[in-house]
């Protein structure tokens, strides 16, 4: 069987595996892009980022129109049909599938739909779906397959009744009650999305906090809301099973006699490498302790001519970070010079409400460099946070112990991930804490919460030094 060559064969079309494909071909290497599945995009947009935050938009809508009950008298209908709550989700599929395929042979991308397969450090098999195979050679590799659930062995998912988060969305109906198991990113965004629609939700975790790489403030302000929307917070709870009682509930027992019973569960227990059938071996290649893909500050891996980006290789696990990686990755495969990658990368988490942060947090902060000045706002004393119903949030400016040079932004509340990235523009050009008050914002919105917070910290600067 004879091998067609490329200069890099990318494997996974998500969000790294796209870009890396698309910046070597806008260079004239030619570029293979092998996929899968069917369609292009990846968990990213099938599974993931872009089923759940339109399923998040109507969630938000839920709650607003409850919030309202004065105006409108709202109730959701009885067995109501997940698929209505994700609206319009096959047209924006759609055209992001066509988007994508349309840039690729707008670059002279070569889209092969298979299962790819080392054979050695430069040759991958594709089986395509009718069992037809074709042999690929590569100069380089960029392996961008991304991520699927870790499912412990003491969770019985079925995707029926006990669910993962790549298949949560396929329920046929909302359930009425849920528990979801973990407290990372994936579980309060879900926890949280279904309570605002009124499902009765129950979040465990082997933690005393969610979303512990946040500070406490944050983290409690999340778990009020949640609390306050009608959802249960149990941490510091061991699961030692959970399953179908093959009736009506699914059950989840912990290691102190907790029974928590539900219409259907969520298990939201971290993501590994999505490299099953890919024979990395062959190629020279293993996982590390983490059941991840190692690379090095260059993205590539210990087979010099194969590189790999996106949640394969593990945090920040970002479709933002993975674009920029996958773009990286196969700029130095062609050897094309970048410049050091961006550190300050925005997290922004689609839970309800929105949870964001960039640079250090106050923990961090305070173990880096011991003493340092916080500056808070809460939204509730924020003309626009009043307006809108939006009293739930804060904003936090960290500084040095002088109050000057910026060290992190926090923010929890609707906005969030939109407003970290003044904070960042902030970080990026080591603007110090008084731009916030020098710059004039618009009035109402929820930016003044920088002004707000940053006199927080000018005026405890002023204290320390008698003077501003």
């Amino acid at each position: 069987m004879s091998a067609a060559q490329y200069d890099l064969i990318v494997i996974g079309s998500g969000p790294a595996g796209q870009k890396a494909a698309v910046q070597a071909a806008k260079r004239g290497s030619s570029v293979a892009l092998i996929e899968r599945g069917k369609e292009l995009g990846g968990s990213c947009v099938h599974r993931g980022t872009i089923p759940s935050k339109t399923l998040r938009e109507n969630a938000l809508r839920v709650k607003n129109m409850r919030m309202n009950a004065a105006i409108a008298n709202f109730e959701l209908a009885e067995d109501l049909e997940l698929v209505t709550l994700i609206s319009r989700l096959e047209e924006v599929l759609d055209a992001h599938d066509q988007y994508m395929r349309r840039q690729l042979e707008r670059n002279k991308v070569t889209v092969i739909h298979g299962r790819a397969q080392f054979i050695s450090a430069t040759e991958v098999e594709i089986t395509q779906v009718r069992g037809d195979k074709q042999l690929l050679q590569g100069k380089h590799f960029v392996i961008a397959t991304g991520s699927y659930p870790r499912n412990p062995d003491n969770i019985e998912i079925d995707h029926e009744n006990l669910f993962d988060s790549d298949s949560i969305l396929s329920m046929m109906y909302l359930p009425k009650s849920l528990t979801v198991l973990g407290g990372g990113v994936i579980a309060s965004e879900y926890a949280s999305i279904f309570q605002a629609l009124g499902v009765k939700v129950t979040m465990i975790d082997k933690y005393p906090s969610p979303l512990g790489f946040l500070d406490e403030d944050l983290t409690q302000k999340f778990v009020s809301a949640f609390e306050h929307m009608g959802g249960t917070w149990l941490g510091s709870k061991q699961v030692t099973r959970a399953y179908w009682n093959n009736f009506d509930k699914t059950v989840t027992e912990c290691d102190d006699g907790t029974v928590i019973e539900s219409e259907k569960l969520l298990c939201a227990a971290g993501r590994l490498a999505n490299v099953d059938h890919l024979c990395i071996e062959n190629a020279g290649l293993q996982l590390n302790e983490r059941g991840l893909i190692s690379v090095n500050d260059h993205l590539q891996t210990t087979v010099p001519t194969i590189y790999a980006a996106g949640d394969v290789i593990g945090p920040p696990s970002l479709a933002s970070a993975s674009m920029e990686q996958g773009r990286r990755a196969s700029c130095n495969a062609m050897g094309i010079a970048v410049g050091e990658m961006q550190s300050l990368i925005p997290s922004g988490i689609y839970s309800i409400p929105e949870l964001s942060s960039v640079g250090l947090s106050e923990t961090q902060a305070r173990k880096a460099f011991g003493d340092v000045l916080v500056g808070v706002s809460n939204f509730e004393e924020i003309a626009r946070g009043q307006i809108s119903g939006i009293q739930d949030g804060m904003l936090k400016i960290v500084c040095d112990s002088d109050g000057m040079r910026v060290l992190g932004v926090m923010i929890v509340g609707e906005g969030a991930t939109e407003l970290i990235h003044i904070g960042q523009m902030a970080l990026i050009s080591e603007a110090n804490v008084d731009i916030f008050v020098e710059s004039i914002f618009n009035f109402p919105t929820l930016a003044e919460a920088y002004r707000v917070a940053a006199l927080d910290i000018i005026g405890q600067r002023a204290t320390q030094r008698s003077s501003y």
